[in-house]
């Protein structure tokens, strides 16, 4: 017996396997309200930029996502933030968004945190959405 059929198998559950994933996120991204998200980043404004090579008070979040912790040279990032070996994902975000403190003890960004799931979810998404806009990936 020919592998053909079980090999035509496997290739239609790995592309329904794909499609399956991109309709999960575009969901996700759907759920994501990025007004909200524009509202809480207000906050985030006052010590971070959106637009690529920007740094303030705190570095740009343009390109953050993807972007290993620390790791812009031209941005003096707290010891502790440098030793983190953090990369920058959403859920990584997620997870230091909701308390600075426990993620990167003695970093120093002045945050207490964002306890709402949601909210983090929303501003994460806009940071995404509207670095994308400044230009950045």
């Amino acid at each position: 017996m020919s592998a053909w059929p079980l090999e035509r198998s496997a290739s239609h559950c790995l592309a329904l396997a794909g499609s399956a994933l991109w309709i999960i996120a575009g969901a996700a991204l759907a759920q994501t309200d990025l007004k909200r998200g524009e509202k809480l980043y207000t906050e985030c404004r006052a010590c971070h930029s959106l637009e690529a090579g920007v740094n303030t008070v705190g570095p740009t979040l343009a390109g953050v996502v993807g972007r290993k912790a620390a790791a812009l040279d031209e941005f003096r990032y707290s010891p502790a933030m440098k030793r983190s070996n953090i990369a920058w994902s959403r859920q990584t975000l997620d997870e230091f968004i909701a308390d600075p403190q426990k993620v990167v003890p003695a970093n120093r960004m002045p945050y207490s945190g964002l306890a709402d799931a949601k909210d983090r979810a929303d501003l994460i998404g806009y940071i995404v959405q509207a670095a994308r806009a400044h230009g950045s990936k």
